[in-house]
């Protein structure tokens, strides 16, 4: 080594030597933990716990079923991580008033964070997208566009006891060409704030000069592709936007607006009562709504809308902004798990009455991505087989506190309940449990089945331990004993349908139908107690008293 070399070391090292002790520890722990970090950042588990040994219940999604379970789940009997691309809720009921300046959008959102905070509970949350599942070593895998280890990549696996999957579901355009890249949807907030600012941009485009009759009609004609609530609710909200405040400040371009409503089936609102359909469906072709029914959409372009009708063949309609509101996908996520365990052939996952998932241990699904199988009850006659063989009569003994459902579904020729004890011929039981199995129902993709389902599996582990001890669920069909919990069961509390001009049609349980301005009143109230925090219900009622005096804002922002 040159002379040179030989002075540069010892410079080095007396320069170490008159280094303070403390420094030269904080550089080797410094060292030493970003070697470790990098040497485990590609699979990464995130292990964390809080040291009391609790089982770790991880919740994917912070939709209506999410966000319910967290709010009734017992942060003290269990370790809970949350994982979402969005640290908000949405209440997704009023998306349609967001998309017309009706009610803010930050007035219907509640942070997560404080929905656990304000009941003193303690729980992990990480704003990420889960893509991957893997049941059989109880690992999730997780993707942030935050960017956070070395890569800059986000992503993390995070392993779990307990996996509540309430994903929720996206828009289906059922492979329809053109609908992604032209067309609207109205799932999400950001998806109404993307609205509302495309329905000012149409509006300001049309009140340019040098622009011909046809092309302000184009830009002014907004169609809406699907007739269901969500649809309805907004076609009736742009309505009234437009009559009521667009008109007095766009005049010289009124004349040229037009609502469409494109609807492939028969007719309206079909999940409703038929007299609700008919009266929307008038009231539509009063206000000026165009509602064609019966017209399939094959093809959605930056310029025209093309749709086919068995009379009419296929035409192309030029609009100006177009919203797709056609029902539910599934997500790619849940389409990967299915194949995991073993449904691929479904649409949604598949769960039994206690909402755990088919085919997996420890993991549950609610809400809009999961649906609960229900076991018909012909199945009985695989456990009563022999029995069917031996007896050419069965004594059926039916006990109204055990099988009260069946009671009541239960009738003979002539339509009367079965009392208690009857003897049936084999072929009539047979008939019998195949009359029930008819009546069984899905369950609707709505907020009040996920909110409930939520709340029910959340008092479920709370009770678990309680349960463990003394279940108090039905007997089982295989196996001794009883079930630890009581099965899902859904209660329907009603629904609305608002039409515009404050008149809401709402049907209710027991046949109750009505439709007015006194129910737009009781649709009020319903939807601002049903607010998860005082925060936001009083935002959204101030929203409501600030559109009344003032009317709603029209600035594009």
């Amino acid at each position: 080594m040159s002379s040179g070399g030989l002075s540069l070391v010892r410079r080095a090292v007396e320069a170490v030597r008159r280094t303070p002790l403390w420094r030269k520890r904080l550089v080797v722990v410094t060292v030493g933990v970003g070697t470790l970090t990098y040497a485990c950042q590609d699979n990464q588990v995130l292990q964390i716990n809080d040291g009391t040994g609790k089982k770790k219940v991880v919740i994917i999604g912070t939709g209506w079923a999410g966000a319910s379970f967290l709010r009734n789940i017992d942060t003290s009997l269990y370790d809970v991580h949350v994982v979402s691309p969005r640290n908000y809720f949405t209440f997704t009921p009023l998306l349609p008033s967001v998309t017309c300046g009706t009610v803010e959008a930050r007035s219907i959102v509640e942070p997560i964070r404080n929905m656990v905070r304000k009941r003193g509970g303690a729980f992990r949350f990480w704003e990420a997208e889960c893509y991957k599942i893997d049941p059989n070593n109880k690992k999730i895998h997780c993707r942030s566009d935050n960017g956070t280890n070395i890569d800059g990549n986000g992503e993390f696996v995070v392993d779990y006891d307990y996996l509540i999957v309430a994903v929720g579901a996206r828009p289906n355009t059922f492979n329809t060409p053109g609908v992604v890249e032209n067309c609207h949807f109205l799932k999400e907030v950001e998806d109404a704030q993307k609205i509302r600012k495309s329905v000012m941009k149409c509006f300001e485009k049309a009140s340019l000069p040098n622009l011909t009759e046809e092309e302000k009609k184009k830009n002014l004609h907004f169609v809406i592709i699907g007739g269901g609530p969500t649809g309805v609710e907004f076609a009736a909200e742009l309505h009234d936007f437009f009559n009521e405040d667009l008109a007095k400040l766009y005049p010289d371009v009124k004349k040229y607006v037009n609502i469409s409503v494109i609807e492939a089936g028969d007719h309206i609102l079909t999940m409703f009562d038929k007299r609700i359909t008919q009266f929307a469906e008038d009231k539509f072709k009063r206000d000026g709504i165009d509602l064609k029914t019966n017209f399939k959409v094959v093809k959605v372009s930056d310029k025209a809308i093309t749709m086919t009708n068995a009379a009419t063949g296929e035409i192309a309609v030029p609009y100006g902004m177009a919203v797709w509101s056609t029902g539910i996908g599934t997500r790619p996520i849940i389409m990967d798990f299915m194949k995991q365990v073993g449904q691929a052939n479904r649409r949604v996952l598949a769960t039994d009455e206690w909402l755990r998932v088919h085919g997996c241990d420890d993991v549950y699904a609610l809400g809009d991505c999961a649906t609960i199988t229900q076991r018909k009850v012909m199945k009985i006659k695989n456990v009563l087989g022999d029995i069917y063989g031996r007896y050419p009569q069965v004594e059926l003994y039916l006990k109204t506190n055990q099988m009260k459902d069946f009671h009541d579904l239960l009738k003979d020729s002539d339509g009367n309940i079965i009392k208690e004890s009857k003897e049936l011929d084999i072929e009539e039981f047979k008939k019998a449990l195949a009359r029930v199995d008819s009546q069984v129902k899905i369950l609707p993709a709505t907020a009040q089945v996920a909110s409930q389902q939520g709340a029910y599996l959340a008092n479920c582990f709370n009770r678990m331990k309680y349960c463990e001890e003394n279940p108090e669920g039905p007997l089982r069909i295989r196996g001794t004993g009883h079930h630890r919990f009581k099965p899902f069961r859904y209660r329907h509390f009603g629904q609305f349908a608002p039409l515009g001009g404050e008149q809401t049609a709402a049907q209710l349980p027991g046949d109750w139908i009505h439709v007015g301005h006194s129910t737009q009143w009781l649709w009020y109230s319903v939807y601002a107690s049903k607010q998860f925090s005082w925060r936001t219900r009083m935002l959204v009622v101030s929203d409501w008293a600030r559109r009344f005096i003032f009317g709603r804002d029209s600035s594009s922002l």
